[in-house]
């Protein structure tokens, strides 16, 4: 086992393992664009579903479920499944990326607007405040720390499975774990999950450090 992780030391050190192609430098950054480019989709698709329910509490059931229902589904089979009918492509690792966030940050934006509180509401429109003003100034804001919390936890999630990119021979920090089993190489395998483990770790702690900065604004 020390000789496991020495040698992943040196993997990981190794300064030519950085270089080219098929250099770590190279992987993660093909590993971030999939895993933000299908964050940022699946966010321009889910926080206004999010937002529309909770503020009118229309369709609720229906989009809970069917937010549930895409988490269900088996990751790697969507892929191969758009992958057939698509062809050799992207389309497949980003289809399955983005149904695999949707549900997080629907159920969460959902979350935060039903827990704001009426009465907070209805003091809103007391004062003469129309639906869209009540939404953007009083509902949003007060929901953001349970949207930004499905925003971290979607995030997360897309950052480790974005690893099947390679299953369907595209780069991304997948390609050591698949090119290492199937050359039975367990150095790079591990060196691979590592650095998946570290690139949502780091991901995640960014969106902590701005959620804390937009609440810090929010209350200031």
């Amino acid at each position: 086992m020390y000789e496991l992780f020495a040698n992943l030391g040196t993997w990981l050190t190794d300064a030519e393992q950085w270089q080219g192609p098929d250099g770590i430098a190279h992987r993660l950054a093909e590993h971030l664009q999939y895993s933000l480019l299908a964050t940022l989709i699946a966010t321009a698709i889910a926080l206004p579903i999010g937002l529309l329910i909770g503020h009118t509490g229309r369709g609720a059931f229906l989009a809970i479920n069917l937010s549930s229902f895409g988490r269900a589904l088996p990751t790697v089979g969507l892929v191969v499944l758009v992958f057939l009918a698509s062809g050799l492509s992207m389309t497949p690792v980003y289809v399955a990326l983005v149904a695999l966030a949707v549900p997080s940050i629907v159920t969460n934006t959902y979350a935060g607007m039903t827990a704001v509180d009426p009465e907070v509401k209805d003091a809103a429109r007391g004062q003469g405040m129309r639906g869209h003003q009540i939404l953007w100034q009083v509902e949003l804001p007060l929901a953001l720390p349970l949207i930004m919390t499905g925003l971290r936890l979607a995030l997360i999630q897309v950052v480790a499975t974005a690893t099947v990119a390679a299953y369907v021979s595209f780069g991304g920090l997948g390609r050591y774990v698949f090119d290492g089993l199937a050359q039975r190489d367990l150095v790079q395998v591990l060196g691979g999950a590592v650095l998946v483990a570290v690139v949502a770790v780091a991901l995640d702690l960014a969106l902590s450090g701005l959620q804390r900065i937009l609440f810090r604004h929010r209350t200031a």
